[in-house]
């Protein structure tokens, strides 16, 4: 466990030959976990829309007109339905999202209800609400909540182009209400926005930092919304994004790393190169808050194939 990865090593790392990287990836993998496991997550968005936020990839700003319609936060009963039926298909973590630039207070006893509800169906609980004060993140801690996602995104050079109605001090700040009130972390990034290698390396620089490490890594490949800022980003290189997980991977030995957004456009074999270099988390069910997700089949198919 290091945090004090610099550009330079990360870039390094990155760079190593393929089958080099990819032993190494595989090394970490098994030193921590078991290589045949993918754990199984599914996300749900309790909120729709009307977000107040601009980042350049999401359908869900009310800066941009995709077609989304927004819509109020879920019922109470509605949430715990798809959590039980998300139980049932095999998923161990239930997450939950909400288009926020913020949680209100007025809104904290609902999501409290919802993470003790989730709670007791036996399930990993996980919420991703955008900024968090100090007073609402123990609140969630003593509901139950085990993690809290809140991405960076990026490197902090490159987020003033994605986003600029939240500075990357203040996801930073979030973080840290996060972690002091003793939930762990989900925290990762998104890949083919127009970043740099440079950026990217940066990104983990930045969660390396984080003593200890998230305890969950999301990377995601970009989908390209029609409508918003990033709608025509050229996409990023298949072997360059296993690239980045097997670095992820490395850097990150104790963390699970999941494979996120951006599946639905890659193919198996492809994914089960990422699985190789030591992702152990996707997301199953047929969608990711707005984006298509593989459905049951593939994913079963899938995770099949390395013995879980």
């Amino acid at each position: 466990m290091r945090h004090d990865w610099t550009r330079d090593e990360v870039l390094a790392l990155h760079a190593r030959p393929l089958p080099d990287l990819i032993l190494a990836a595989q090394d970490a993998l098994r030193a921590h976990h078991d290589p045949a496991r993918v754990q199984k997550s599914r996300l749900l968005n309790i909120k729709t829309g009307g977000c107040a936020e601009n980042c350049g990839y999401c359908s869900q700003s009310a800066f941009v007109k995709t077609g989304l319609v927004a819509s109020r936060l879920m019922p109470l009963n509605e949430v715990l339905d798809a959590a039980a039926r998300a139980k049932a298909d095999g998923a161990e973590r239930f997450c939950m999202g909400a288009a926020w630039r913020d949680l209100k207070d007025r809104d904290a006893p609902a999501i409290v209800a919802m993470v003790k509800g989730v709670k007791a169906l036996g399930l990993e609980t996980c919420m991703t609400l955008g900024m968090l004060s100090d007073d609402q993140a123990h609140a969630l801690a003593e509901a139950g909540l085990d993690y809290y996602n809140h991405n960076l995104d990026t490197g902090p050079e490159y987020y003033p182009t994605v986003v600029s109605t939240r500075t990357y001090n203040e996801r930073l700040d979030t973080l840290a209400h996060v972690r002091r009130a003793g939930v762990k972390l989900c925290c990762g990034g998104i890949l083919g926005m127009g970043e740099r290698a440079e950026d990217r390396a940066d990104l983990i620089v930045e969660l390396a930092r984080m003593a200890p490490h998230p305890e969950s890594v999301p990377i995601n490949r970009l989908v390209p919304i029609p409508g918003t800022p990033l709608a025509d980003a050229d996409p990023i290189d298949g072997l360059d994004f296993v690239r980045w997980i097997a670095t992820a991977r490395i850097v990150f030995p104790q963390s699970s790393v999941r494979l996120a957004a951006g599946r639905e456009s890659m193919s198996e074999e492809l994914q089960a190169l990422c699985l190789l270099a030591g992702a152990n988390s996707i997301f199953v069910g047929d969608r990711l808050l707005t984006t298509p997700n593989p459905d049951d089949v593939k994913n079963e198919r899938l995770i099949a194939q390395f013995g879980t």
